[in-house]
């Protein structure tokens, strides 16, 4: 195993932590590696061993209102462009002039944004799960709604501040097991289709419908100790940070919506699974990948890979990530 340490840098009026590996290799190797919800810099541990052992600095943060990093109060505070701040802001702070972002769940499009506006900073990208997906006529909560039908969307289903989390908060460690669980390739698809984990019936909570391992079989990508690193995490910080991004949807609708029709330009990679909702949501982005990401150097389905790519199947990922690397020594 890579050494590994922690760091605090203070960047964009905030306090951001991250754990890094093969800082030796330098500035111009920097990969910063992006989690998404409900996760932390611990969802990249596979990937910072073996990006440092072939020679790349590896450095993945927690995002802002998760883990050591600070979770300001207000929900704009969440807002997509104030994320693209922050990774611009630690590329800087890092010392270095440029960096590749990889991004997983929410961190795909924090990742995938970070590329379409700062091209000059992220000189290449990678999304797992969530494809690229450039804003589009209609606005997201209205999307939202519509594909929940009479039941909730999970998206819409966290707008309301206090709501998901008192559900969440009430057993932190159970409600982040079954949800982790569910949506693994270890069950059935549970994003796909009616009645599943990822609609939610009105006055009903999310975790009904969640599934859980038996009594020592447990998933061998998730062990006990890997659930007790994230409940302590979210036990400490609470869940409200990681909500509040999907709480901004429609006024990153609006930022960003006079960048649409412009594509990203940097080389780019995307690794999605056979049974990950939005792989499986996203299969119209992934058809104009040919016009949005011009320069993609790989597509990748895994087979009966669920949401956690990069936890679930390690190895693969890692092979593609140093593939990719490769072509942007």
């Amino acid at each position: 195993m890579a050494e590994r340490r922690h760091r605090i840098e203070h960047v964009n009026g905030i306090r951001l932590h991250a754990v890094e590996s093969g800082w030796d290799a330098g500035p111009d190797r920097l990969v910063l590696l992006v989690h998404g919800f409900p996760e932390s810099w611990y969802s990249w541990r596979h990937q910072l061993d073996a990006l440092a052992e072939a020679g790349w600095w590896a450095v993945a943060i927690d995002v802002r209102g998760y883990g050591r990093s600070s979770a300001p109060t207000a929900i704009e505070a969440y807002r997509m462009t104030q994320h693209v701040r922050d990774n611009v802001a630690l590329v800087q702070a890092l010392g270095a002039t440029s960096a590749v972002v990889v991004g997983h769940d929410w961190g795909a499009p924090i990742a995938w944004t970070s590329a379409w506006l700062r091209p000059d900073v992220f000189r290449g990208v990678a999304g797992l799960s969530v494809p690229f997906a450039p804003a589009g006529p209609t606005k997201p909560s209205d999307a939202f709604r519509a594909m929940g039908g009479d039941e909730e969307f999970y998206i819409e289903y966290f707008q309301q501040p206090g709501r998901a989390e008192a559900e969440i908060e009430a057993d932190a460690r159970r409600w982040l097991l079954g949800f982790y669980y569910s949506i693994s390739g270890d069950t059935p698809s549970m994003f796909v289709g009616g009645g599943t984990v990822a609609t939610v019936p009105h006055g009903a909570r999310m975790c009904d419908r969640f599934t859980y391992p038996d009594d020592g079989t447990w998933p061998t990508w998730l062990t006990a100790d890997d659930l007790d690193v994230y409940v302590a995490e979210f036990e400490r910080t609470g869940f409200t940070g990681g909500l509040n991004r999907y709480r901004n949807v429609d006024r990153d609708w609006e930022d960003l919506s006079v960048f649409a029709g412009r594509p990203i330009e940097v080389p780019a990679l995307f690794v999605g699974g056979t049974k990950d909702g939005p792989t499986l949501w996203g299969a119209p982005a992934i058809e104009r990948f040919p016009s949005t990401l011009p320069n993609l150097h790989d597509l990748i389905i895994l087979d009966d890979c669920g949401h956690w790519t990069q936890q679930e199947r390690p190895a693969e990922v890692n092979d593609a990530l140093l593939d990719f690397l490769g072509v942007l020594r």
